[in-house]
């Protein structure tokens, strides 16, 4: 055996590796060789998987008063429309998040007639970490949120420690809305394990309010204000583009992989990631029009109007895509935002929160979901439905210890548990 290689043999089966550490040109000549294939080594050995134990909720939405303890796997909720089965992951996705998937307005999501909402959850990881994280508000009060009994100072240092991946039937905003909406989607997914990514966008946008600031002005802006915005602008905004394209860029071939799964790969789908910053110097860009600017009031030109573009076959997918077609893109883009995670960034396994996600698809596509979220690498699943049969047929394929609650008028009741 060439010698790098039986070093690269030692290096992955033995514990001591001081044997050729001292011959410096070998070992970085084999670090720079192998990294990318030893990270992966590790991940696949060291990979974690979250779960939630137990959820403790009070004046959430339609949800008065529950306590609930979750299987480490699956876990069915089923019910009619407008029960609270949605309000549940909700409650879920918040303690991940610090705020609602549907609203950042704390006040909305109190149960009407109340003045206060509480949830707590205990947290634990298959290597024997545990989390309790608190979430709570008074009306007309800042909220409270902690782990382990002590209080965050910014609610942005808890993003990424509960990973999350919450798919429901208003994800087809994704497709039907505007960028505003495609970018939450890059910049939900990113914040869970870059927290400079997080500073970079605030710091970018806090630049992007005050040059818009200077451009609203009736006098001539400030020139040494103006440039002072415009580069702090460019700065953050390279930061935060090259932190996009490199999701993108490893998020897209999965994307495709799963979609082609579920489709039965009778169709071809495409995700493009579209920035300004690829126009030039972003500082360049920024200022290309300033004339115009000024004269509408605001920048025309930055990373804030960064946008996917979402294809099937050549075509928009916006325009061209059925019902089905629609939603299958969206879970196949929300799966393969999990495995990114799970992969190449927290190196932990996410929950996974699945509302309604079978309605408007045909049978052809349930069947493939089912067996696609039914292996063991989603780690544990919260999946809501009204069709009981939906949630057996997931049940039958994974195999794995689960449980099913009934969901009726916010009122929440485990009815079985089991291991199929």
């Amino acid at each position: 055996m060439p010698l790098f290689f039986a070093y690269f043999y030692d290096f992955i089966h033995c514990d001591k590796i001081t044997v050729f550490l001292s011959d410096s040109e070998i070992y970085h000549a084999l670090f720079s060789f192998l990294q990318p294939k030893t990270a992966n080594f590790a991940r696949q050995h060291t990979q974690r998987k979250m779960r939630l134990n137990k959820i403790s909720i009070i004046n959430y939405k339609n949800i008065r008063a529950a306590n609930l303890a979750f299987s480490p796997k699956v876990n069915c909720f089923i019910g009619s429309n407008g029960e609270g089965k949605t309000n549940l992951l909700d409650a879920v996705y918040y303690l991940s998040f610090c705020h609602s998937s549907f609203t950042n307005m704390d006040s909305q999501v109190m149960t009407h007639g109340e003045d206060f909402f509480v949830l707590e959850g205990d947290y634990e990881t298959d290597d024997g970490s545990e989390e309790n994280i608190y979430a709570g508000m008074k009306r007309g009060r800042h909220k409270h949120f902690r782990r382990n009994k002590k209080d965050y100072k910014k609610f942005s240092e808890h993003i990424g420690r509960v990973p999350l991946i919450f798919v429901s039937p208003s994800d087809t905003i994704l497709v039907d809305g505007g960028g505003e909406e495609r970018r939450r989607l890059m910049d939900v997914v990113i914040a869970q394990y870059d927290h400079r990514y997080i500073d970079a966008l605030n710091r970018y946008n806090k630049a992007l309010q005050q040059r818009n600031a200077l451009l609203r002005q009736e006098q001539e802006p400030d020139a040494m204000l103006m440039q002072l915005w415009e580069e702090e602008m460019a700065a953050q905004g390279e930061a935060v583009y090259a932190r996009r394209d490199a999701f993108v860029r490893e998020l897209v071939p999965v994307f495709q992989e799963i979609y082609r799964h579920i489709s039965g790969e009778r169709e071809t789908v495409s995700l493009r990631y579209v920035s300004h910053a690829q126009r030039g110097p972003l500082l360049d860009v920024i200022r290309r029009d300033a004339h115009r600017d000024r004269a509408v009031g605001y920048s025309l030109h930055g990373i804030h109007r960064d946008d996917l573009e979402m294809l099937i076959g050549d075509y928009p997918m916006k325009r061209e895509g059925s019902q089905g077609q629609t939603k299958t893109y969206v879970l196949a883009l929300k799966l393969a935002q999990f495995d990114f995670l799970r992969r190449t960034a927290s190196n932990t396994a996410p929950l996974l929160l699945l509302d309604d996600i079978f309605d408007k698809l045909d049978a052809r596509r349930v069947e493939q979901i089912v067996d696609l979220v039914s292996g063991d690498k989603y780690g544990q699943i919260f999946i809501t439905d009204t069709n009981r049969d939906h949630l057996d047929k997931i049940l039958r394929h994974s195999r794995q210890d689960y449980k099913l609650f009934d969901v009726q008028g916010g009122e929440i009741e485990e009815r079985e548990r089991g291991h199929v």
